[in-house]
């Protein structure tokens, strides 16, 4: 066999491969967009008591953190004035937390991340008058977090 032959040969196989590849990613792509069951472990859920309601009360609950790059722009999206936001730092919350309207707990990683069952940041909880989680999910963006707030709404 020739070294052409050989080089075409190989070629082939590794387009076949390839093709075997994308075909995979996409299956995968096709299984996240139809929505996967809800996973065991991540946040409360819906109609679960709220921990901690006495002293939070109704309302949004963000779980941010300060070195998170999109829980910025999270926060600034968020908040209603039909709506009470608290704002849950892990650790100390930037600069930019502190607005007219936003509650700000600090130092909570042991404290009501664990209460919330709290996954990743930026991590969003709707919290009913009745004292009843609505919601709770990780929100990936601004719009994200509409999404819910509009869900919960519902």
């Amino acid at each position: 066999m020739s070294f052409q032959n050989s080089a075409l040969l190989l070629s082939w196989v590794a387009i076949l491969l390839l093709a075997l590849v994308v075909a995979g990613l996409v299956r995968q792509v096709h299984a996240l967009g139809r929505g996967a069951p809800r996973p065991a472990g991540l946040g409360l859920a819906p109609g679960t008591p709220a921990p901690a309601f006495d002293r939070l009360g109704p309302g949004l609950l963000l779980f941010l953190d300060r070195d998170c790059g999109v829980c910025a722009d999270v926060l600034a999206a968020a908040g209603s004035p039909d709506r009470p936001l608290h704002a849950i730092f892990a650790g100390p919350p930037p600069d930019e937390a502190s607005r007219p309207g936003v509650r700000v707990l600090t130092g909570e990683q042991d404290g009501l991340f664990a209460d919330y069952r709290v996954p990743a940041t930026p991590f969003a909880v709707l919290v009913g008058a009745d004292g009843r989680v609505r919601a709770a999910e990780p929100v990936g963006s601004p719009e994200a977090l509409h999404e819910l707030t509009l869900e919960a709404a519902r």
